[in-house]
């Protein structure tokens, strides 16, 4: 080996050099099909309705960097305005100069991560150079508006409901944070080997003066083909009053379940040191109501704390209150003359609630703005629901779905000018034909 003088480069500057010659091929092919498809447009046009005024430069920034064009600027004399056509064709304002696409991904890395400013700086590490700004990022995310499904086909008799509230810290220390009200509603599991999922999952954040229970009807009648005369609701929550007053709003329409989850933990928290603690348990997972209020009251007077015993009250009180809340909902469904084969006992609410607090809680504070925002790409995100931004749309989250094809003419067009741009354009081909880097790009030239 000592008589072979090659420098071999490494991988990380093998890949950089890929990477930035793709870069290059990218800006010169777009900014060639950009400049032709606009004076295609030109020949084309009403000419009796635009006049061509000038050509204006402007610089795209796009995933692969900044693609500077000129495009033909007219004057619309139906409109009385100015006006680009090739904006208008492609469906994007070039003035900002940001693609549809990089904001796409601005919005997913900021919804899906954990800041805006984590966003801005992985794509400018990704890129090579600062694209978009975290504080642009948070505005775009503002300014979009959730692009609604047709309505969705009830498969069942019953609807399945998680309630959950989640506190989000103010920005303003003088003013509270305030409980954010979420349900998640699905149409049963289905299991694939050891994992369960849930069925058609669609979620409701509350907003407005409306009272909850009233807008979450709303909400199941605009967006599922509900008939409050024909399907059941089974409800799941913890105690709080907003929640448990589902059964004053839908009285035999629903059937409410005290969330076992909350009602295990709190059980654990104040009575497992308590001698009885194993036959509390057992009532509470044979769904007894009757046997968890007589094991829990032989725990009163038997608490370390008198918070604890005021813990203990409350809990008691409430599945006094609710005793129907502890039992099988399976059971009601059954006597309301409905097959409950294969479904499964309550309880992902929780497991809802941490998707949207790992994303805005953490230490975090929101503006009511910033957190209804946010709040709304992540029902977006999780229900696979389309994103109106400033400069296009989000159709659809990252899915097994193929891509929307452009015309095949066009794709043609794509690779006769790659192979235009490719030919002799490369610095490094031009170097001795002997070096690795040399041979390995050559074999790119017409791909």
């Amino acid at each position: 080996m000592q008589n072979h003088t090659t420098k071999y480069p490494n991988l990380k500057q093998l890949e950089l050099l890929v990477w930035r010659i793709c870069q290059f091929f990218f800006i010169e092919i777009m900014k060639r099909i950009l400049e032709d498809l606009d004076a295609q447009i030109a020949q084309e046009r009403d000419t009796q309705r635009f006049r061509m005024k000038e050509k204006s430069p402007t610089v795209i920034n796009s995933l692969f960097g900044a693609i500077p064009i000129k495009r033909n600027y007219y004057f619309d004399q139906k409109a009385h305005e100015s006006v680009y056509l090739l904006d208008r064709y492609l469906e994007f304002e070039g003035r900002n100069a940001l693609s549809p696409l990089v904001e796409e991904v601005a919005l997913a890395l900021a919804i899906n991560g954990p800041s805006y400013r984590k966003a801005a700086e992985t794509l400018e590490k990704f890129l090579g150079y600062r694209v978009i700004s975290h504080e642009a990022i948070r505005q775009h995310l503002m300014a979009s508006e959730v692009l609604q499904k047709a309505r969705e086909t009830v498969h069942s008799p019953v609807l399945f409901v998680e309630v959950d509230g989640l506190y989000i810290k103010h920005q303003r220390q003088s003013k509270r944070g305030k409980e954010e009200k979420i349900a998640v509603i699905h149409q049963g599991w289905e299991t694939n080997g050891k994992r369960v999922r849930l069925k058609h999952k669609r979620h409701f954040v509350h907003d407005g003066e409306q009272p909850f229970w009233e807008a979450f009807e709303k909400f199941l009648m605009d967006e599922f083909d509900y008939d409050p005369t024909k399907h059941k609701l089974v409800i799941n929550g913890d105690g709080a009053k907003w929640i448990t007053a589902c059964r004053e709003y839908f009285k035999e329409r629903a059937f409410y379940c005290m969330d076992r989850f909350h009602l295990a933990r709190e059980i654990r928290r104040l009575c497992r040191k308590h001698p009885r603690y194993r036959q509390m348990q057992e009532a509470l997972e044979a769904y007894d109501s009757q046997r968890l209020l007589t094991e829990l009251n032989s725990a009163v007077g038997t608490l370390q704390t008198a918070e604890q015993e005021a813990r203990l009250e409350q809990l008691i009180q409430q599945i006094e209150k609710h005793p129907q809340a502890v039992e099988d909902y399976r059971q009601w469904l059954q006597e309301q003359g409905i097959d409950t084969t294969g479904m499964r006992p309550m309880g992902s609410a929780e497991s809802t609630m941490h998707v949207f607090a790992k994303r805005l809680k953490q230490g975090r504070s929101w503006s009511e703005k910033g957190a209804r925002a946010m709040m709304r790409g992540l029902v977006a995100r999780l229900d696979n629901l389309g994103l109106k931004t400033l400069f296009g749309r989000v159709e659809a989250w990252p899915t097994s779905q193929e891509e929307d094809k452009p015309p095949k003419c066009y794709a043609e067009k794509v690779t006769k000018t790659f192979e235009q741009v490719a030919r002799d354009n490369i610095p490094y081909l031009k170097n001795k034909a002997n070096l690795p880097v040399y041979r390995a790009l050559k074999g790119l030239v017409g791909f």
